[in-house]
């Protein structure tokens, strides 16, 4: 058996491409963060760490993405893709599951460098783990979630037939905001002209979807 499966794997779309994160790419994803990646008064994160990557260099995003990886399990795993355009990395896109072989389900997340944005890569990006998991994976239901008032990844999700489920309330710079959870069935996915390449999914495969 290989000893890390997930090295294989890459996701390919019209113009990104997606690997499972490496220490070098993080490093660069860090430098992508400290760039910016939202207007400063704005906070369309659950967790605010964009306002602590200043203070520690990136220490605390690091760590993160080591920990997803390292706590990686066949029945609760979250895959943190970095997406490269014309062979830089531009932001993180994270597909994850629990008991995926009995609930067919994933939740994606993701951000990209305030300078990528506005041409329809982060639309790309998710797309892709999309068509991923719904034709890959075989997950029948995808979820998300975004702040009420971030219209941007709302008009994105309502274009690829996302619908509301639901609302909780959160707090992550101490103001009360509303955040929107949203659900995507296979059946109602608004695709593209263009179908995802996955390359090296047969040696992840079983770990993905057990």
């Amino acid at each position: 058996m290989d000893p890390w499966p997930l090295r294989h794997l890459v996701l390919r779309t019209p113009r990104l491409e997606l690997r499972p994160d490496d220490d070098e790419g993080l490093f660069e994803l860090v430098e992508v963060a400290k760039d910016g990646v939202h207007d400063p008064e704005d906070m369309p994160f659950l967790v605010p760490w964009t306002d602590w990557v200043a203070g520690d260099g990136g220490f605390g995003m690091i760590k993160h993405y080591w920990g997803a990886r390292s706590s990686f399990a066949a029945k609760d795993w979250a895959i943190n893709f970095l997406a490269r355009h014309e062979g830089g990395v531009i932001g993180m896109q994270e597909v994850s599951a629990r008991d995926f072989g009995a609930l067919r389900e994933v939740s994606t997340g993701s951000w990209m460098g305030k300078r990528f944005q506005g041409g329809g890569l982060g639309t790309e990006m998710r797309i892709a783990v999309l068509q991923f998991a719904f034709d890959h994976l075989g997950a029948n239901i995808a979820r998300s979630a975004a702040w009420l008032g971030n219209h941007a990844s709302n008009r994105v999700s309502e274009k690829l037939g996302y619908v509301h489920d639901g609302s909780m309330a959160a707090a992550p710079r101490g103001k009360r905001l509303e955040h929107v959870r949203l659900r995507l069935d296979a059946a109602d996915f608004v695709r593209p002209e263009w179908s995802v390449e996955v390359e090296g999914l047969a040696e992840s495969v079983d770990l993905l979807t057990s």
